[in-house]
């Protein structure tokens, strides 16, 4: 991705995020969604956003269809907000990434406290010899 692109994906996710945030009422977003990326295409047509919803199966799939059900709501928004010559159409995408990062530290957490006890009881082993 070229720096003109780099900025101009970065000013849409910033827009995003307030237009989500602030003027989208539908109840099917919930508050805890957060958009981790924007991708869009060089000739500004098209963009793909990746989000990151915390919660059930059932409730990122009623965010993912809410945000769909926006899109063209958000598209004006942000033709309006960013002043490029096309605004892209949107796709919205799962992203996981902060799930499997929350997984991740605590499968971490999990290892060091195993083995903070192994190594308790190879002390009293020790101490007991």
């Amino acid at each position: 991705m070229d720096y003109r692109n780099a900025r101009i994906s970065e000013e849409i996710k910033r827009e995003l995020s307030n237009i989500i945030r602030n003027d989208l009422k539908d109840p099917r977003i919930p508050i805890l969604l957060s958009i981790t990326d924007v991708e869009v295409t060089k000739d500004l047509k098209y963009s793909t956003v990746y989000v990151s919803i915390l919660g059930n199966e059932e409730e990122k799939s009623n965010a993912l269809e809410g945000l769909k059900r926006a899109a063209g709501y958000i598209r004006k928004e942000i033709g309006n907000r960013v002043q490029i010559r096309y605004t892209p159409q949107f796709t919205f995408k799962l992203d996981n990434s902060i799930e499997d990062g929350m997984i991740m530290d605590k499968l971490i957490n999990d290892t060091i406290k195993h083995d903070k006890s192994l190594d308790e009881i190879k002390e009293l082993e020790n101490d007991s010899e």
